[in-house]
């Protein structure tokens, strides 16, 4: 679960690159590791200010109140 990549680019740094480039400001995942490599990513483009990873479940909760 936690092998690092010895070869290309790093599979957090891709994902997040392409949530990024949608444009939102809200990232969600439903699974724990991936909410872990997202966070990682958005701090690795410096964008922790802009961007927040949330589980769904975190989303369903703000919008059901």
């Amino acid at each position: 679960m936690f092998l690092e990549e010895t070869e290309g680019t790093k599979i957090n740094i891709n994902r997040t690159e392409e949530a990024l480039a949608t444009g939102a400001n809200e990232i969600a995942s439903a699974c724990p590791f991936c909410m872990t490599m997202l966070t990682d990513g958005v701090k690795s483009f410096e964008k922790q200010d802009e961007v927040n990873v949330k589980d769904i479940a975190e989303i369903i909760l703000e919008n059901s109140i």
